[in-house]
């Protein structure tokens, strides 16, 4: 029974390849695969219900290598898009594809529509999302083993993001659930906007984080040593490297699967923390966190839906984090949930409820102050009448609320 709590993990490795193949079979296939990939997230946590045992592993180097595994299938999966869209055959690929597989994928590449590439494009997004982030998100926080540290950058190269391994490890886990945190949604904000407003104070907390580092080293903060500069130049390598293989057209295209991915990572940031108040100055605990137990997207994502867990232990290995089916849950699973996202009608109909229901059943005492008074400045209807009646305040509203 043990070997099957490791082969769970690696349905995270069967999406990708799926995806892979989903690309280099042009045409329809494009958009079938990502249909494909959302039923068996958005269906498959329906219907698959939840996974709350905390197994012993005894050989925890597995764990580590189907983390490591990410990167050489990420780096297929995104060629595979830069080869769909790039003229002629670059490196003989197709060519080889063909004889290998007896399928004629640069015939079906060329006839390929463009609402096909624009699927592939999305579902070559959620893939530097899922694929490149969810284990860089893991292996960015074991900061005493080089090779996670470097598998982990690389990964996050492919989104523009690796500044997350600087601000998410020293920033977003100090400031969780505060308005300090760039990554933490306040009460009645959007999405969209989210991705735009975390992105940018996100970059600019990482470069702080960066620049104090180096000045306790009396190193110069704009130089080779600096993990931001360096971070964003294997970005640029990346995109040099599509270039070289496709042209202009590849590298655009490129750049935009890479910004989908990006704002991937801040849509999940938006739907793990939203609305969560904290002091500062108390220690983060489970409540601060929405968590889900889906089982589907806990095997396929590493054990990330225990976002509950992680945060109140950020050393904790992923196969170790426990359910804690007593934390505040999210809507449904990972994919359900940022769906819900895209949609702020839909998301605040269904996540208001949530939110007074944190401030009842979550906050302490001085969060609930601390909530009444977000609620008030929420823009949320049922936000304020809650505020309203808990006689928050809208002005004068204090430094650590949101």
């Amino acid at each position: 029974m043990n070997l099957l709590h490791y082969l769970k993990y690696f349905l995270f490795h069967g999406v990708g390849l799926i995806s892979a193949t989903a690309i280099l079979a042009g045409g329809h296939y494009m958009s079938g695969g990502l249909l494909l990939v959302l039923l068996i997230y958005i269906v498959g946590d329906a219907v698959c219900g939840n996974d709350t045992s905390t197994p012993g592993f005894k050989h925890p180097g597995i764990l580590t290598a189907q983390l490591w595994m990410a990167l050489p299938l990420l780096a297929l999966i995104v060629f595979s898009a830069v080869w769909s869209v790039s003229p002629g055959d670059p490196l003989g690929f197709g060519e080889w594809a063909t004889r290998l597989s007896g399928y004629d994928v640069v015939a079906a590449r060329d006839a390929t529509s463009f609402g096909n590439h624009l699927a592939t494009l999305f579902l070559t997004g959620l893939m530097i999302g899922m694929i490149g982030t969810v284990p860089a998100h893991e292996l960015t926080h074991r900061t005493w083993d080089p090779v996670s540290m470097f598998i982990g950058r690389w990964l996050l190269a492919f989104s523009f993001d690796t500044t997350f391994s600087i601000e998410h490890v020293y920033g977003h886990h100090r400031y969780v659930s505060t308005e300090e945190d760039p990554a933490t949604a306040p009460r009645g904000r959007n999405v969209y906007h989210h991705i735009v407003a975390s992105t940018i104070k996100g970059n600019i907390s990482a470069w702080n984080i960066e620049t104090k580092r180096l000045k306790r080293k009396d190193q110069w903060p704009v130089s080779w040593h600096n993990r931001v500069i360096r971070g964003h130049l294997m970005s640029a390598l990346l995109v040099a490297a599509a270039g070289a293989i496709g042209g202009w057209q590849a590298a655009a295209y490129f750049t935009l699967c890479a910004l989908c991915g990006k704002a991937l990572l801040e849509i999940v940031n938006y739907m793990e923390h939203y609305g969560m108040v904290r002091n500062p100055k108390t220690p983060v605990q489970p409540r601060h966190s929405w968590n889900t137990n889906k089982r589907i997207s806990s095997w396929t994502m590493f054990n990330l839906t225990r976002h509950s867990h992680h945060h109140a232990q950020g050393e904790v290995p992923y196969q170790d984090l426990k359910p804690f089916p007593d934390a505040p849950m999210m809507i449904n699973g990972y994919l359900t949930t940022l769906i819900v996202a895209l949609i702020p009608p839909l998301w605040h109909r269904l996540m208001t409820p949530r939110v007074l229901g944190w401030d009842r059943d979550y906050a302490t005492a001085e969060e609930r102050q601390m909530a009444a008074r977000a609620n008030a400045r929420s823009g949320i209807p049922l936000l304020r009448q809650a505020a309203d009646s808990a006689g928050a305040p809208v002005a004068n509203i204090a430094s650590n609320a949101f």
